[in-house]
Parts: C-alpha cells; structure tokens; sequence
C-alpha cells in the first residue's frame, strides 16, 4: 500500500491513504542502517500490521523530488509565508530571512498578508512596491472576513505547501479555512495524535482536498539562515537578477562598490530601500560568521 507520511513524532509515523485513512507506524530497522530517516512529505510504502488499529510498517521511501533542510520535509512544491498587516506589525527582516532561506533552497515563495480588512490602501501600495515589484506573488486575505480565500486555494490547488510565519498572524485560522471538504478527517486526525486545533508544535501535512497538501510549522519569532558564503546572499534577492554582470567590477556584491548598477538602481527608487537594508544586515550577519568561525579554527 501507498500513502503520504503527514507527521512524525517519538519513531511513530502518521500515514494518509487515499483509500483506507490514517496508519500509525513505526519505521523499518533498515533506514537506520542506511542512515536515512523518514520525513514528513515523504512518499511511501506500507505494510499493514493491524487493520483495525489501523497500524503498520514504513517498508520503503520512494524516490523524493526535493528535500528541505528547515523545516526538514520532503516533496514539497512551494512556500506560503504568512504575516499580518498589523497586530502584530510585520517585521520585514524576518520576512526577507523566510524568503532567503527559501532561495537558497530552490523553492519559490508566495507572500499572503493576512488580516487585510485592517490594510490601509497606503500600507497596501508599500507591500506591493517593497515585494511585488521583485517577482514575488502576493495575496492579501483576511481570515475573519473570509477574504481571498478562493484565490488562495487555486494557488495551492495540486501541490504540497510549505506554509509558515510567526505566531498571531492567523495562519491556522486560514488553514482550518481551507479545509472546507475534509474538516471530519482533520478533526480525527488531530484526536489521533493529540494535536492542539489552534496550536502547532511540530510539522504536520493537512489535506486540503486531492493531491493537495499544506504543510503547518511552528511560529517563529526568529530565523537563522541556513550556512552560506557572503558573496553567495545576492543570488537571494531576485530584483538583482537583471543587474547581475552589468556592474563596473565582477563578483559586485551591491554594498559600496564604484560603478554598482543595484546602488543606482535603489538611488532611482527602483529597488526597495526596506528590502535592501535588510540585505545589507544580513550581509554583516554572514560576514560575521565567517570572521567566528575563522577565529575557532585558528
């Protein structure tokens, strides 16, 4: 038998089939020998121990498309981070760190602002400048309003979603919004492993409807980017893709060099002043890491 490993948790392993619901099972001794650990994501094989229990083995790991370093999951399509517009206020630091994590392993973004029935148009027109206009894909929903919540699901419609953000912005009010078809399956799910509605403290897949699947993460209220040299943050920032190469000197990292084709660009308001002082921070941030980790191997 086939299905999708939606939570791991103490060895155990929640599995979805299409056919049959939810196994609870427990690893083959083999991945151990292997050095290879189940993930969240993962397509499987199964054997079944006890219908009834609904208990059985994880016999094998079919081949993954991807595998993702934070949050540890596999088969994953795309990521959806979310914030409010306010209460609490976004903190865009921690937003371009989600973004860059996210670059750095090749998977693209959507930005949902949530709580939009609080957005101002002014406050809107800054969101669109600072993120849209650098090629990432916005949404705008409210939760309680019910706002947006279709164009949100066409977006998540056939794929497996990585959805993240800090704690209060709304993110599981807008996944319980998702699950309009499947809200009995959720409920046992979560009376099956003890999962809080509204509080997430591990990585679970919820299925929002045929081959579609969103995965819910802890808030966080800081993220440390995964290692990286320096240089290598300006691939992050896709609105510098366009200058890339067309700066005086090669290898540019767009900070203070002469002849800096993005420096002209942020003079002439083409690039987000926010968005680049972040990069800028998070530039020194990785410069001081490597200064650390020079000086412990000396």
């Amino acid at each position: 038998m086939k299905g999708k490993i939606i939570r791991g948790i103490a060895g155990f392993y929640y599995v979805h089939t299409a056919d049959c619901g939810i196994y609870t099972c427990k690893a083959k001794g083999i991945f151990r020998k292997l050095h290879v650990k189940p993930l969240v994501g993962d397509d499987v094989e199964l054997s079944v121990l006890d219908e009834g229990a609904k208990e059985g083995n994880v016999e094998a790991i079919l081949p993954r498309r991807n595998t993702l370093i934070r949050p540890a999951v596999a088969n994953i399509d795309q990521a959806l981070v979310i914030f409010a517009v306010q209460q609490p206020e976004p903190n865009f630091n921690l937003l371009d760190r989600f973004l860059v994590m996210m670059e750095q392993q090749g998977l693209p973004s959507l930005i949902c602002f949530n709580k939009a029935d609080l957005l101002s148009p002014e406050k809107e027109e800054k969101l669109r400048r600072m993120y849209g206009a650098c090629g990432y894909r916005l949404l705008f929903t409210s939760a309680k309003a019910g706002q947006g919540i279709e164009e949100l699901r066409s977006l998540l419609r056939g794929r497996t979603t990585t959805a993240a953000g800090p704690s209060g912005v709304g993110k599981s009010s807008l996944t319980n919004l998702l699950q309009t078809d499947v809200q009995m399956e959720t409920g046992a799910v979560s009376e099956k492993i003890a999962r809080g509605r509204h509080t997430t403290r591990h990585s679970e897949l919820i299925r929002i409807e045929e081959d579609t699947y969103i995965m819910d993460t802890p808030g966080f209220s800081s993220l440390e980017l995964l290692p990286m040299e320096k240089e290598e943050l300006r691939h992050c920032y896709p609105e510098f893709a366009s200058y890339e190469g067309t700066c005086r000197f090669q290898g540019c990292v767009h900070i203070h060099e002469p002849g800096c084709q993005v420096l002209e660009a942020l003079e002439k308001g083409s690039i987000s002043r926010e968005r680049y002082a972040n990069y800028c921070l998070l530039y020194e941030e990785l410069r001081g890491q490597k200064r650390y980790q020079s000086r412990k191997t000396q």
